[in-house]
């Protein structure tokens, strides 16, 4: 709340002084010292004018029975803590473990066409076989549709709002809100009584993208929030996926550009996200293989059967067993190791996962 003091001097006074409390108790001469705090944000400090409006918004916390995360605590999102500018406090109203095992963000344009919106549900749909959460920013478009998904197919979802805890936005969204907060929840760095200002939604974008392993881009212009939150998710070093959309298409060109420019690896399927996150040796069985991969052809599963015989399985006993040429078996192999069910190892030896 100190004019001058963002996420990353507020770590620095914490850090010199020794706590939040000691900072309010420092001596104006030993502030001073610190690198990069100036003048004017030590008289700040010292003045101790934000106590008051600090007081009020602790009473505004208790009332509502919001949850409180400061970036010691152990509760506050492990992901999100190894990020430069990561906020120091963030509020939460919900019941979801912001830790969970697999995370994942999704977001696009705001316009979002029904091609976009069924892309979204279905690889939603998909990923809900590895209890995946999932992180959105409760906009109109891609982001309600995703949190929408998540709560149609059994995953807890949490909104990063660009506002206070004590309103929704857009007001249109307050029945999806109430429902996420059994099952997710709202999460947001900003005090109450913050309107949703055209400034703060950049700000909150870093914080979707911190919180998940990986981005999902769906439908999505040149410019706008969802091509910000995927250059943030890149600076993080997160993996961002990208969904293809006609070249032609306006709310397709910010998708096309990410992957044309390597900042995005194309996905048109949940099975895309499970083998570049490596989630299929996790999902190993469970039903997730079953559900992504049950279109497999004959001739798949007859090599795919092949290798259940065995730990390790050789490309002639393969040929020998399924009478096929060694150039057909060549390919059968590399399409089941595409689709995450087979491994190749050193030898010209393969094994099923």
């Amino acid at each position: 709340m100190i004019p001058g003091v963002g996420d990353v001097n507020a770590r620095k006074l914490i850090s010199y002084c020794g706590g939040a409390e000691a900072v309010f108790r420092e001596k104006k001469k030993a502030l001073l010292k610190i690198p990069g705090i100036g003048e004017s944000t030590v008289n700040s400090i010292v003045s101790q004018n934000v106590l008051i409006r600090a007081e009020e918004e602790i009473a505004f916390i208790e009332k509502y029975k919001i949850k409180t995360l400061f970036f010691t605590d152990k509760d506050y999102p492990r992901r999100l803590k190894h990020c430069i500018d990561s906020p120091v406090m963030l509020y939460y109203k919900g019941n979801a473990d912001l830790n969970s095992d697999k995370i994942i963000s999704m977001v696009g344009t705001r316009r979002a066409s029904d091609y976009g919106k069924e892309i979204c549900s279905k690889i939603i749909e998909d990923l809900s076989l590895l209890k995946v959460f999932v992180v959105s920013g409760l906009a109109y478009g891609i982001d309600v549709k995703a949190h929408q998904a998540a709560l149609q197919f059994g995953l807890e979802t949490v909104g990063v709002l660009a506002h206070g805890l004590d309103r929704i936005y857009p007001y249109s969204h307050k029945a999806m809100a109430e429902k996420m907060i059994n099952s997710g929840g709202l999460i947001t760095d900003f005090l109450s009584k913050t309107n949703p200002d055209r400034e703060n939604f950049p700000k909150r974008n870093r914080i979707i993208a911190g919180l998940a392993d990986a981005l999902i881009v769906v439908e999505s212009a040149i410019k706008g929030g969802a091509l910000i939150t995927a250059n943030i998710a890149n600076s993080y070093d997160r993996d961002v996926f990208a969904v293809p959309g006609k070249v032609t298409d306006k709310w397709s060109e910010g998708c096309n550009f990410l992957i044309k420019t390597n900042k995005a690896a194309l996905i048109q399927s949940a099975e895309d996200v499970v083998l570049m996150m490596q989630w299929q040796e996790k999902a190993k069985g469970s039903s997730i293989q079953k559900k992504l991969f049950e279109e497999l052809t004959p001739d798949e599963e007859l090599v795919l059967n092949v290798l259940k015989e065995k730990d390790e399985v050789s490309v002639d006993y393969i040929v020998l067993s399924s009478q096929f040429s060694n150039s057909k078996i060549a390919a059968l192999l590399l399409n089941l190791e595409f689709k995450g069910l087979v491994k190749s190892l050193p030898g010209k030896m393969y094994k099923a996962l």
